[in-house]
């Protein structure tokens, strides 16, 4: 399949996953500019730096998936604003800087990308991280582990609710340790999930050396999210033995979670332990000043400028995610610039009660299947077919509880979706999760986390 018809099939399926006002906006004009076979990437060109930054922002790992489907070589989608070069010429190189960030500053976005050796994302600094009473202790003790990694605070543990900052300050972590040790030490972050996936991929292709090599031979290895970690036995026991090993040669290790050790149940009693030998601090919810600080933070950044009454409403109407605050800002900026008109009070509130109360993005059965195979860490194939093995009767019965609970499909619905199983499997399936979650803490546990991937899967 040649590019342009890879590309065609791709927003085909992309339209029928979301609504049609959002895919013409953002999806219209976009166009494949390159494929590199060597590294799998595929480069797509879209109109502006704003399609670019929101189509990153809410719609990447729906793309991914999609042309993974198509063409499985692809691992990696990267997008690039449209110029009369990339167009013409169909070329991209990650070199060609300053004509995106003379088009970045435009219109008021500046362009990063993550370190390919670290995973780092270098916009993720201290200097613009915002501290205040909510998260002052976890930014201390981030910044005695960034001059004396491996000598302080080992492990920190970093946790708090979501959007509040967790991502930002372990990265930055990482990224300051770069900067004073100028490559000295050998740094790694990674989402649990691609940890759990990268066992999962060394178990079925007989590769654990690979991942004992690429985990146990870093200075400083930063996981976030682990709590998604819990309840998966095999990447439980790799990292269980990953840490020790850093541990015991004096190498840093940062991890974030959205609950502290002794709140995740799934958890192993001996990872636990090890977790709550460190330094655990928290990121609470911040209060008015901060969030409006974070704000004026935000809006720098991204060189714009609003009125200070609609900082203010900003920071009365969003309680608690920081990240909604950038996406309010994003959308509000969205309305000033494109459509040229002024921001007050009345229209500020209006996009923002608009925004708060809209699903920006739908959760799919397919969604559900993947998180819930991804957590029992099995082949999303084997809930959809007619497997009975013990291991698959559990995951297939949650998913089918998930499917009734937060999408509310018919029985018949989630029957047919799951290998065309009558109507009473799906019934059955239902009720057993759904009383057994009131008694079973452990299983409630797991729903809990699952839901939590799912929610987090559709941003």
């Amino acid at each position: 399949m040649d590019l342009k018809k890879l590309w065609e099939k791709t927003l085909s399926d992309i339209e029928l996953q979301i609504s049609k006002p959002n895919f013409l906006t953002w999806f219209k004009n976009s166009r494949p500019i390159e494929k590199n076979e060597q590294s799998g990437t595929i480069i797509i060109g879209v109109s502006n730096n704003f399609a670019k930054e929101w189509i990153q922002s809410k719609y990447s790992k729906m793309i991914l998936e999609i042309i993974r489907n198509l063409d499985p070589s692809i691992n990696k989608v990267d997008y690039v604003v449209l110029t009369d070069s990339n167009i013409n010429k169909r070329i991209y190189s990650e070199n060609k800087k300053s004509d995106e960030q003379q088009s970045a500053g435009q219109i008021g976005f500046i362009e990063f990308a993550a370190d390919p050796e670290t995973n780092l994302h270098p916009k993720y600094c201290f200097k613009n991280f915002v501290v205040g009473s909510s998260n002052e202790l976890a930014y201390a003790a981030a910044n005695a582990v960034s001059k004396e990694p491996g000598k302080k605070y080992n492990p920190l543990f970093v946790y708090g609710g979501t959007g509040l900052g967790k991502t930002h300050l372990i990265q930055a972590i990482g990224n300051e340790i770069l900067k004073n040790f100028k490559g000295r030490i050998k740094v790694k972050y990674v989402p649990s999930e691609k940890f759990v996936n990268d066992v999962v991929w060394a178990i079925r292709t007989k590769r654990m050396d690979d991942i004992k090599n690429k985990y146990r031979t870093v200075d400083v290895l930063i996981i976030d999210d682990i709590q998604f970690i819990g309840g998966k036995e095999r990447s439980e026991e790799e990292f269980f033995h990953t840490f020790n090993i850093l541990y015991q040669n004096n190498k840093q290790i940062i991890l974030s979670s959205d609950r502290p050790p002794s709140q995740i149940p799934t958890l192993e009693d001996r990872l636990r332990s090890r977790f709550e030998g460190g330094m655990i601090a928290d990121i609470t919810y911040p209060d008015y000043e901060m969030k409006l600080a974070i704000i004026k933070n935000k809006t720098l950044e991204k060189n714009i400028i609003f009125p200070e009454e609609v900082n203010h409403i900003i920071a009365v109407k969003i309680q608690r995610n920081i990240r909604e605050i950038e996406g309010i800002i994003n959308k509000l900026f969205f309305y000033k610039e494109f459509k040229n008109n002024e921001l007050d009070a009345k229209t500020t509130e209006e996009i923002i009660n608009a925004t708060l109360q809209q699903n920006m993005v739908n959760i799919n059965p397919q969604m559900v299947i993947k998180c819930v195979s991804d957590f029992f860490e099995i082949n999303p194939q084997d809930i959809t077919n007619k497997s009975r093995r013990k291991e698959v009767v559990m995951p297939r019965q949650i998913v089918m509880f998930l499917l009734r609970d937060m999408l509310g499909m018919s029985y018949p619905d989630i029957g047919d979706k799951l290998g065309k199983r009558d109507h009473t499997t799906a019934i059955h399936s239902y009720n057993k999760i759904s009383g057994k979650i009131m008694s079973d803490k452990n299983l409630n546990q797991k729903i809990v986390l699952i839901k939590e991937s799912i929610n987090k899967s559709r941003s």
